[in-house]
């Protein structure tokens, strides 16, 4: 599908920049974009199957309002008021009599009426009011809205066609909470509330002030910052000086993007209030929840439809500053539940926001647009389906042996009946039997038509990959002269025979020698760490010989880690296994580890290779419990750090979404040609 994409893009000072920015990299996976942005380049509206207008209510979005008339398309409204954008298409450019048309055409005489006023300079536009929406909508051919609340406000004005209701993405950024605490004088226990973004009155903010000096009277120690352009008609300092809050309140004013997430990284509360509001959604609180901040917002329009667990609702009206200030004195009284919150908000705008199911569902309604089929919703329209529960994943809870030690499950006791006892191997076997059993319960279950690929394998579980999770075909694959194929055996200590072929070849140089989406799944175990050179080689090989849907299993060591944390405080080097392997003269040496990753590069790393993360947990690497790390769990609750994904081991799993993202990414490579 090829798509006309119209949007302003950065450094535009918009929002809308921002999203577009963000959704256009996962969205290119799914189609082919060529984007538009106010360059004046010529638009061919034959070269492409649909055409998509991002539509905001400033003037940076006239170039894609104007375009959106002349080639309808989908738009996607930002909100449900364009009345600011017409004014400045005509009213700016000196040309009342386009105003007085376009303001009859929406609202008929008696708006006509109040605008010959507007020009007379004898009242100002009714910009809440005439939402100005009519001739765009009757130019489109189908609507996206982030909200229901803007979705029932294009059914309001008269609109018949498709509509979307797709949730706008958000963002799950990194800051240095301490880092711009320190910048602001702040230790790490001082509360501080941030309101952010352009500093206008409908976001509440004299009401905030007044909010927050009655908390002040409890907590004097609590702080403020507003982050964000100060209006010209909206003398913040002179509030602030007037309340007596000063010492307590910092205007940080415009703050570049890094800057902007490092500011809301520092906050504990982050008030996002807005009236009036048209619908419009806000990215500074979808940041803040990607950050697991609480977050306060005002209880109309599409702030509504948040859910309750993740976010606290100010009623507007008289009761406004009581609201606010009964929030905030127990969010700061009980920083618990604070913390408490913000895990529930990231959580969800992690499952429900990721950019990549965002641009999924904006593939799937422009496909229907194009094509001129019926848009049901996600449940008819090609959403994927949740994959089974893994066969493995649970188990029966453990008996109790004579020594009151638990008892081998099930399926550790398959796992070491392939070892025998008097093996070389048992010893490793043993030693790791947590993180292979996880391994196995993590591992998506197969059907007799399904292949699976167990790269590096050693046998330990690629025969429970057929015997127990139900795969038609297990393969195997290991570093090695490529070309060459070992046929591997294995009886078990009841005697069963396993068998399976073993390709070799280096994972990091050479193609693999699969067909394209051949296998449904792909283990990655222990093996990732140990690449010198290009791992994204080995990434992109995988996406390639998975099938669309297919599940990537990676297991590594964890950076990042309880036992990682304890280490370099102690001095000591924080991997896993950082040793050099002492040369021998009989063999040669197993290869060591190169580098080893956090669950957050992890992430990342499955994000750039085209793949939807369904599941990142840490656990056990070694059957070695480390109770004696509580402290570094004390530690990092105490400077307000993520306590989560701090075991010894990542467990990941992946589902193929598209193709490769990026094969080279700056967080993992540097240097060489672009």
């Amino acid at each position: 599908m090829r798509v006309a994409f119209f949007s302003p893009l950065p450094p535009s000072k918009s929002g809308i920049a921002d999203y577009s920015a963000a959704l256009l990299g996962p969205l290119r996976t799914q189609a082919q974009v060529e984007v538009f942005p106010e360059d004046g380049r010529p638009f061919d509206a034959e070269r492409f199957d649909i055409a998509l207008y991002q539509i905001g209510n400033n003037p940076f979005h006239g170039f894609a309002y104007e375009a959106a008339l002349r080639h309808p398309g989908v738009v996607v409204m930002h909100e449900a008021n364009l009345h600011h954008l017409i004014a400045d298409l005509t009213i700016r450019r000196g040309d009342w009599d386009a105003y007085l048309r376009e303001v009859e055409y929406n609202g008929g005489e008696p708006a006509l009426e109040f605008a010959r006023r507007v020009r007379a300079l004898e009242v100002g536009p009714d910009y809440d009011g005439l939402p100005m929406l009519r001739r765009l909508l009757e130019s489109s051919r189908a609507v996206i809205a982030h909200s229901r609340f803007v979705a029932a406000e294009v059914r309001k004005a008269g609109f018949e066609g498709p509509v979307a209701v797709i949730p706008h993405g958000a963002w799950i950024p990194t800051g240095d909470r301490m880092g711009y605490r320190q910048r602001l004088g702040l230790d790490e226990s001082t509360p501080l509330v941030g309101v952010f973004g352009f500093l206008k009155p409908y976001k509440r903010i004299a009401e905030s002030l007044r909010a927050f000096r009655r908390l002040v009277r409890l907590v004097p120690d609590a702080k403020m910052i507003l982050v964000g352009e100060p209006h010209p008609e909206f003398p913040v300092h002179d509030l602030i000086r007037a309340l007596g809050l000063t010492p307590n309140v910092r205007v940080i004013g415009f703050a570049p993007i890094d800057d902007f997430v490092g500011y809301i990284s520092a906050c504990d509360v982050v008030l996002n209030l807005r009236y009036p509001t048209v619908g419009e959604s806000s990215g500074s609180m979808l940041r803040a929840m990607g950050l697991g901040k609480a977050v306060l917002v005002s209880d109309v329009g599409a702030f509504s439809e948040f859910p309750g667990e993740i976010c606290l609702k100010v009623p507007v009206g008289s009761g406004e500053e009581d609201y606010i200030f009964e929030y905030l004195n127990t969010l700061v009284s009980r920083p618990e539940l604070a913390r408490a919150m913000g895990r529930r908000a990231r959580e969800w705008v992690e499952r429900e926001c990721a950019w990549d199911k965002v641009a999924g569902r904006y593939a799937r309604f422009l496909e229907c647009v194009a094509a001129g089929r019926p848009w049901t919703g996600e449940a008819e329209a090609g959403e994927p389906a949740t994959p089974e529960a893994p066969a493995m994943a649970a188990e029966q809870e453990q008996p109790v042996a004579p020594n009151n030690e638990p008892a081998a499950s099930a399926t550790e006791e398959y796992i070491l009946g392939w070892v025998p006892s008097e093996s070389p191997a048992r010893g490793y076997a043993e030693y790791h039997l947590a993180r292979l059993k996880r391994t196995l319960g993590i591992t998506p279950p197969g059907t007799a038509s399904d292949r699976v690929l167990e790269m590096g394998a050693y046998l330990q579980i690629t025969p429970a990959l057929g015997a127990r999770l139900g795969y038609g075909e297990v393969r195997g694959c290991y570093y090695g002269p490529s070309g060459t194929t070992d046929h591997r055996k294995a009886t078990s200590i009841d005697g069963t025979v396993f068998e399976c072929d073993v390709d070799l070849f280096d994972a990091e140089k050479d193609s693999f020698p699969y067909q394209d989406e051949y296998f449904s799944t792909v283990l990655c175990c222990e093996l990732i760490e140990h690449l010198a050179e290009d791992p994204m080689a080995m990434m992109t090989e995988i996406n390639r010989i998975l099938r669309p849907g297919g599940h990537l299993v990676l297991t590594t060591p964890n950076l990042a880690g309880s036992r990682a944390i304890a280490a370099i405080l102690h001095g000591f080097h924080p991997g896993f296994f950082p040793a050099y392997i002492r040369p021998s003269a009989d063999e040669a040496a197993e290869a060591r580890h190169n580098r080893e990753y956090t669950p957050r590069e992890v992430r990342q790393l499955f994000e750039d290779s085209g793949f939807e993360v369904t599941l990142l947990e840490t656990g056990p690497f070694r059957q070695a419990p480390r109770p004696e790390l509580g402290w570094v769990t004390h530690l990092l609750e105490r400077y307000l750090f993520d306590t989560e994904l701090r075991g010894d081991g990542i467990y990941a799993v992946g589902r193929k979404a598209g193709a490769v993202r990026e094969r080279y990414p700056t967080w993992l490579y540097s240097g060489g040609e672009q």
